[in-house]
């Protein structure tokens, strides 16, 4: 297993664990249960661990696909700028969870405060995450790219009308 392996791998987790983990504490502080907040807690501080890997395993994933056919390096760019901001939105959002967790352990009124700004920036730190993986998916998933689906939709029409033209030509045939 190599470096290009964990960082697939593994770039799903903060994403999907952000946008959980969000769910979890904004239903935790709409219902005031400390057990779903801390669990949210938890798993920001969980995913701010893991982002950490997948991060530091871009670079070599990076060189590993640059030279292959298809790959621009214009979204390489982009994936890696926008998980350079992803990384420290989700280091932050993993603080904040745990400032909010101990401030809550010792019983403190503001715990309640500290949870909402976890809340805010969990809800950033998704889009920002969101955003690195769509960045991330268009450097070899070719076909969600917008100029990939245009030509295999004018592929795709081209064929449709060439099946036609054939039944055409064929049904002239048997009038014939």
């Amino acid at each position: 297993m190599n470096s290009t392996y964990f960082h697939l791998l593994l770039n799903h987790f903060p994403i999907i664990g952000t946008l959980i983990g969000s769910g979890l504490l904004a239903w935790g502080i709409l219902k005031d249960q400390q057990n779903l907040k801390s669990t949210a807690a938890v798993i920001f501080s969980s995913m701010a661990i893991i982002a950490i890997p997948v991060y530091l395993t871009g670079e070599p994933a990076e060189e590993s696909v640059e030279n292959l056919p298809g790959v621009a390096e214009s979204m390489i760019n982009l994936h890696k700028d926008a998980a350079t901001l992803a990384i420290w939105l989700m280091e932050a959002t993993g603080v904040a969870a745990l400032i909010a967790l101990f401030l809550s352990f010792q019983k403190r009124a503001v715990a309640k405060t500290a949870y909402l700004a976890a809340f805010v920036f969990s809800l950033i730190c998704f889009v920002a995450m969101a955003r690195t993986g769509y960045y991330g998916g268009k450097i070899r998933h070719t076909e969600i790219s917008s100029a990939a689906a245009a030509t295999g939709n004018e592929q795709n029409n081209n064929e449709q009308g060439g099946k036609e033209a054939d039944g055409e030509k064929k049904k002239e045939k048997d009038d014939d």
